[in-house]
């Protein structure tokens, strides 16, 4: 059964048209996959589904992702990044070159809405990693995506009562009012750096803008996998962020932005 895919012309250069071709028409594709940014169930054959290409310097993955997570698009990764990540490939997932299967890359989803603290509207960012992070070069089992953001200096949350402290050094970087990334301080006190960068600029709301040019800032919560998941409403973004508050699987900081 031909399958509800978008599969962006990046990615059919990549895979080569016959295997674009095969996909589409629902020969290699999955019908139901775990969406690759927000880790949720989908199925190509009931809702809009994206092509994710991985790309290492000699493999190539490919996976799948609600359209409205991301778009189809391909996204360079370095091999060790394929090879080192923590998630098997399993039916939601085609390998390119079967005799080089390797894991699926965990990725940072980053979801963007207003929340409500002390009487007054905030713009937020929320990350959550598509699987565990384990520090660079372990072979460790476990998850290390919040005790390495608070080594960076993000603070515990326990309850969304007050605005966090500022994370002096970071940024969000917004231009033509479209998210663009989130910066870190570079090695050495250089110039600052991508944390986590947009694979194509996001769009964020006109509420969302008018708050971050007034605050002059955005406020940065991250919490492991599983711990938000894909809340398509403001109220359901924030029950989520204070069930993971209270069951202390949340850091947040409040970035200075950067551009307009």
């Amino acid at each position: 059964m031909p399958r509800m895919l978008d599969l962006s012309d990046e990615v059919r250069a990549e895979i080569g048209d016959e295997e674009a071709d095969r996909l589409l028409a629902g020969v290699n594709a999955p019908g139901s996959y775990d969406c690759t940014s927000c880790r949720t169930p989908g199925d190509s054959e009931q809702e809009p589904t994206s092509t994710v290409l991985f790309v290492g310097d000699e493999t190539a993955v490919l996976a799948f992702a609600h359209a409205g997570c991301l778009p189809s698009q391909v996204v360079q990764v370095t091999e060790e990044q394929l090879r080192g990540a923590v998630r098997s490939i399993s039916g939601d997932t085609v390998d390119l070159e079967p005799d080089k299967i390797v894991p699926e890359q965990a990725v940072l989803g980053v979801t963007s809405g207003l929340v409500l603290i002390a009487g007054e509207l905030h713009p937020a960012l929320v990350v959550e990693p598509t699987g565990p992070i384990v520090r660079p070069g372990s072979t460790a089992l476990g998850d290390d995506f919040l005790p390495l953001l608070i080594e960076q200096g993000f603070m515990p949350v326990t309850e969304l009562s007050a605005v966090p402290r500022v994370q002096h050094g970071w940024s969000v970087l917004l231009a033509m009012g479209q998210l663009h990334a989130v910066l870190q301080p570079g090695p050495n006190g250089g110039q600052p750096v991508a944390w986590w960068q947009a694979h194509q600029p996001l769009q964020v709301t006109e509420g969302w803008r008018a708050a971050a040019n007034k605050h002059q800032q955005v406020l940065m919560f991250a919490a492991p996998v599983g711990s938000i998941g894909r809340q398509p409403r403001e109220d359901l973004l924030r029950d989520a962020l204070d069930k993971a508050a209270a069951n202390g699987k949340l850091v947040g900081a409040a970035l200075p932005l950067a551009g307009t």
